[in-house]
């Protein structure tokens, strides 16, 4: 705790907002330990529906520079408390309104929209809280303490599935994480303070310099959601696993990403970006030819297990996109153009996402997983042939 204390400036309301970090992060972890299994077992949501749900669920991510650009004159503290409470909406949303796939997507897509509102602000508060020369930490705290409540969510989800079943399950769930996401908001009405938001996350940032990180950030996007949609949903419809396996499978995970990031960073540092995102795609293929035709190879149950380990090796591979924010570092001319050549990434990334999304879900159910995972493969392969094409820090300054 002292060191803690260290880290920020003792007139800062950092202490309510760690708080509110974890309890935002149990609530998120209960939600997501069992959304996937509630759209297929009690919203009764096919591939293609998935796809539409996944696609209005990332619309706010594209839309957030707008959003953040109308309310420019708020604090970073107000629109912290904004996210907040429009999550907090959108978890009561789940709770009262009858199960229907139009009316759960718009409760996705409202606790979607909170969720991207607050996501952008942890990291200006923290950095704003810390002691100058602490930043670093500071951003370490708020990855830890959402990852402490995360895996806490996951946890719970799988103790509970696997001890009770049923719709009133869900629902209790559901009242679960709506009283912590209330919890939450009501300790985040304790941080005061008038921070300002970092005016790079709220503009674009384009350079021909940076066409390749464009292009990557493009190939990422689409590989990316392709296991984070339709991952979960195929060992869910496909291999019939229930909410407990499915949960216990997002803890481990969480887990394994935590231990791998500083080992991934390390490798990045040592063998250079270059490297590193060349490689992480070409294991990529090998993980999604595993998912998509495990069960032509092997019994389904030996298949099942093997899509499983992929799942977490896919995660565990993700972490290599810092390579990236690595070679836009060396490519900037300051601080303040990385930022937002990042959050340009970050908005390309995501309206990548909602058409993969869209398109992802008719794939499947027109094709079949097989075509699906194959084709995340082909992406795979652009993405290593594209970025062997990109200069190293020594070729940039040749």
């Amino acid at each position: 705790m002292n060191r803690i204390k260290d880290i920020f400036r003792s007139d800062s309301k950092y202490k309510p907002l760690l708080i509110s970090f974890i309890i935002t992060g149990l609530s998120y972890g209960l939600y997501k330990g069992m959304l996937d299994n509630y759209l297929a077992e009690v919203v009764h949501m096919g591939e293609m529906q998935r796809g539409v749900t996944e696609f209005f669920r990332e619309l706010p991510g594209v839309l957030l520079v707008v959003i953040l650009a109308i309310f420019f004159t708020r604090s970073a503290e107000s629109l912290y408390k904004m996210g907040i409470s429009i999550m907090l909406l959108g978890m009561v949303m789940h709770l009262v309104l009858p199960p229907t796939q139009v009316l759960t997507t718009l409760a996705i897509c409202t606790y979607s929209l909170g969720e991207h509102i607050q996501y952008g602000m942890k990291s200006s508060l923290m950095m704003s809280y810390s002691n100058e020369g602490r930043g670093g930490e500071a951003l370490g705290v708020q990855s830890a303490t959402g990852q402490i409540g995360n895996l806490t969510g996951y946890v719970v989800v799988m103790l509970v599935f696997a001890a009770f079943a049923g719709r009133q399950t869900y629902q209790m769930m559901f009242g679960a994480a709506a009283v912590l996401a209330a919890v939450s908001m009501l300790y985040s009405l304790r941080i005061t303070g008038s921070s300002q938001t970092d005016e790079t996350k709220r503009r674009f940032y384009f350079h021909r310099k940076y066409s390749k990180y464009y292009m990557l950030e493009m190939f990422y996007g689409a590989r990316k959601q392709v296991f984070f949609t339709f991952g979960p949903y195929v060992l869910i419809l496909f291999y019939q696993a229930n909410a407990a396996v499915i949960s216990l499978l997002f803890a481990i995970s969480s887990i394994a990403c935590f231990i791998f990031s500083p080992i991934v960073g390390r490798i990045i540092d040592k063998l250079g970006y270059k490297v590193v995102m060349v490689t992480d795609t070409l294991l990529l293929v090998i993980v999604c030819m595993a998912y998509g035709f495990a069960h032509h190879l092997f019994p389904m149950p030996v298949a099942f297990v093997i899509c499983c380990v992929s799942y977490v090796l896919d995660s565990v591979i993700s972490l290599a996109s810092m390579a990236s924010n690595v070679y836009v570092r060396d490519l900037s001319d300051s601080q303040e153009e990385m930022k937002a050549t990042i959050s340009t990434g970050v908005s390309i990334n995501h309206a990548i996402t909602i058409f993969i999304a869209l398109f992802g879900g008719w794939i499947w159910e027109a094709l079949g997983i097989e075509t699906l995972f194959m084709l995340s493969a082909v992406l795979g392969l652009c993405n290593s042939a594209y970025a062997l094409t990109i200069k190293t820090k020594k070729n940039l300054a040749a």
